[in-house]
């Protein structure tokens, strides 16, 4: 196929968070971070109803109205969707993949709240397969200039991308991908230069996907939602054409991460989580109408 996915990625907005190791606070910019975080964790751990993926149908149809494609593809997801179909469906130019990435990236939290069982499908996908060598993998990306300088001032600080994170193994093909982008003013030319080693995944697991994707050949490592980088710098390619952005893969238990996240941890203790946990967390992070939300979604399922 000729539209390639990852083209179609590179000029999607990246949403990220940074950690910055001065301080700690659970609100303001890292608290952003640590919340990030530990919502995946309590998404993961909470069962899902059939309610919640009829509304997510509900959703889609109605988003997707008139489309007669993406009505055709809701079909076939709501009879046929099966566990080990989650990457096959995330790597699928649809409205699942569109979908769920606008939710991660905007952080509308009740979209993907519907859509934690198949985050957890994904999840599941990418263990059975982890990478089992440390990778160096490319991504490249279209990023405002304002963004670039926040990258630039952000060196050896943690960062943790807000959604699935698209890579490739090879670097001519990513930087290809930038030369078919039409470059704006304030708009920066990228190249995320990544190091993973999979001896360090504790919770966040990335793989080769290029066998479930309808472009193989775009040999597709895709890292988990919410995985965590060290930046370690940010410099001008040789050519200076682009941006190169130097990070390596983090586990959950780097030093100065620990203490943070253990502590929110705990609040949400482990095993499975209710829907009261999730409010709990949401009002603690100050979102009070959404918490008030999944207070009442949990009253209504009591028995």
């Amino acid at each position: 196929k000729a539209d390639h996915r990852i083209q179609k990625i590179v000029e999607e907005p990246l949403s990220i968070n940074i950690f910055t190791t001065g301080g700690s606070s659970t609100t303001g910019v890292n608290g952003q971070f640590v919340f990030s975080q530990i919502l995946i964790d309590c998404l993961l751990r909470l069962k899902t109803t059939k309610v919640d993926k009829k509304e997510l149908i509900d959703h889609c149809k109605q988003q997707y109205q008139g489309n007669s494609d993406e009505l055709s593809n809701l079909r076939e997801f709501a009879e046929d969707y099966s566990p080990e179909k989650a990457l096959r469906w995330y790597t699928r130019e649809s409205f699942f993949y569109k979908t769920l990435n606008a939710a991660l990236r905007n952080q509308n939290i009740h979209i993907i709240f519907l859509f934690r069982e198949f985050i957890s499908d994904i999840h599941r996908q990418l263990k059975a397969n982890q990478a089992d060598v440390t990778l160096r993998v490319y991504r490249s990306q279209m990023i405002s200039s304002n963004e670039l300088e926040t990258l630039r001032q952000s060196c050896d600080q943690f960062i943790s991308i807000n959604s699935f994170f698209s890579t490739s193994i090879d670097k001519k093909q990513a930087l290809s991908f930038l030369n078919s982008c039409d470059v704006g003013d304030n708009i920066e030319q990228v190249l995320f230069e990544i190091d993973a080693n999979p001896a360090l995944v504790t919770s966040k697991p990335f793989a080769d996907v290029s066998s479930y994707s309808e472009f193989a050949d775009e040999s597709e490592v895709l890292f988990m939602l919410g995985s965590i980088f060290r930046l370690q710098n940010v410099k001008r390619s040789s050519d200076s054409r682009v941006w190169i952005v130097r990070m390596t893969l983090c586990s959950d238990d780097e030093h100065d991460l620990k203490k943070v996240l253990i502590y929110m941890k705990q609040q949400l203790g482990s095993g499975e989580t209710d829907l009261e946990t999730f409010g709990k967390l949401l009002w603690e992070m100050g979102k009070l109408d959404l918490a008030e939300k999944y207070f009442i979604r949990f009253l209504e399922q009591i028995p």
